[in-house]
C-alpha cells in the first residue's frame, strides 16, 4: 500500500501523505505554494496537517459536553492546551485514487477524552484551477458528538517572509473583517473586534506585514460570488492564494514568529478553521453531529500570475 500518494494535472504537482492525510507539498510550475516536508523531516509545527475533531486550542484539555466533563492530554505545554484534535498522527486508508485526486478514510474509533466515532474522509483533487480539498465526517456513534475542523498549510513564496518584505516585494490579504483578542494562552478573551484601521488590517488589496506578529483567529469572512473567502500571499513573482469555503467561518493566520532555525518568519500558515479556538468550551461556532449526520468543507490553493 502506497505511503504517499503523487499527484500532477497541467502545472501542478502535489504529495498526499497516508499518515494524517498530510498535505506533504503542492507546487506549481515547480514553485513549492506551501511548505513541503517528508516523513524524515516532518511535519514540523503543524505544516499541511488535517485538524480534527476540534482545531486550535482546547484550553486545559478540558471541556463538558451535554452535562459529562472529559479530558485530554494537554500537549501544547507552552499555553496549557491540547492542540489541533487527535487524527494527524494516524494512518488513514486509501479508498479511490486517480492520477489527480485522491480520497483518503478513517475509521476514527474515539479516546477516553473524546468517545465519539467518527467516520473521516479527505478528497484532494488537482486541476488546472489549482488544490481542492474536500474534509468530510459523519458521526458513527450512538450519540451526539462535537464536531470542528480545520487544517493547517503554511503558504510560501520560496524565500522568508522578512527578506521579500525588506525588499518591498511582500504582500498579505485576508479577506477578514474582525480579529479575535486572546489572553496570554491564545484562548479567546472577549468578543471579535473590527480590523478597519488597525495592525491586523489586512483587507484587499492588502499590505506588507511588516513586523506585525501573528498567531490570530480571524473571522467576519467577506466572500466572493463563490462563497470563498480568500487569503493571499503576494510575491515579486506570483501570489499564492487560499480559499475557504461555506462553514469554514474562521481563518488563523500564523508568521511563524516562534518557529526557530530557518523557519522564523519564513511561511505563513493560513489555516481554514470551523470554529475558533476553545470552542468546544465555549460553543462558538461548534458543530453537533447527530447520529449518522454527515458535513463536508471544502478549501483550495492555487497560485496567480502577477500579470493575471
Amino acid at each position: 500500500m502506497s505511503e504517499v500518494f503523487e499527484l500532477r494535472s497541467g502545472d501542478y504537482r502535489a504529495r498526499v501523505d497516508r499518515v494524517g492525510a498530510g498535505l506533504q507539498a503542492l507546487t506549481w510550475q515547480d514553485h513549492d505554494l506551501v511548505w513541503p516536508y517528508t516523513r524524515v523531516e516532518g511535519p514540523q509545527a503543524f505544516q499541511g496537517q488535517l485538524l480534527a475533531p476540534w482545531p486550535n486550542r482546547l484550553a486545559g484539555g478540558r471541556y463538558t459536553f451535554q452535562g459529562v466533563e472529559y479530558g485530554l492530554e494537554v500537549d501544547n505545554p507552552e499555553t496549557g492546551s491540547a492542540i489541533h484534535g487527535l487524527v494527524h498522527d494516524l494512518a488513514w486508508s486509501p479508498v479511490d485514487v486517480h492520477e489527480d485526486a485522491v480520497t483518503l478514510r478513517l475509521a476514527f474509533e474515539g479516546v477516553p477524552g473524546y468517545p465519539f466515532p467518527l467516520e473521516l474522509t479527505a478528497h484532494y483533487r488537482l486541476s488546472d484551477e489549482g488544490l481542492t480539498v474536500t474534509l468530510g465526517a459523519r458521526n458513527a456513534g450512538e450519540g451526539d458528538a462535537p464536531y470542528g475542523v480545520g487544517f493547517h498549510p503554511y503558504l510560501t513564496l520560496g524565500r522568508p517572509l522578512d527578506e521579500l518584505s525588506a525588499r518591498g516585494g511582500l504582500t498579505v490579504s485576508s479577506d477578514a473583517g474582525s480579529s479575535q483578542p486572546t489572553d496570554e494562552n491564545l484562548i479567546p478573551a472577549g468578543p471579535p473586534v473590527p480590523v478597519s484601521g488597525g495592525g491586523f488590517d489586512l483587507l484587499p488589496p492588502g499590505r506588507d506585514l511588516g513586523d506585525t506578529v501573528l498567531d490570530t483567529a480571524f473571522t467576519d469572512l467577506r466572500r466572493d460570488d463563490h462563497g470563498r473567502a480568500w487569503v493571499r500571499l503576494g510575491g515579486p513573482e506570483h501570489r499564492v492564494a487560499l480559499w475557504a469555503g461555506t462553514g469554514y467561518d474562521w481563518l488563523q493566520l500564523f508568521s511563524a514568529d516562534t518557529l526557530g532555525g530557518d523557519a522564523h518568519r519564513a511561511h505563513l500558515a493560513a489555516e481554514p478553521m470551523t470554529c475558533p479556538p476553545d470552542a468546544f468550551n465555549s460553543g462558538t461556532g461548534l458543530l453537533v453531529l447527530s447520529p449518522g449526520q454527515s458535513v463536508e468543507h471544502e478549501f483550495g490553493i492555487l497560485a496567480e500570475p502577477l500579470d493575471g
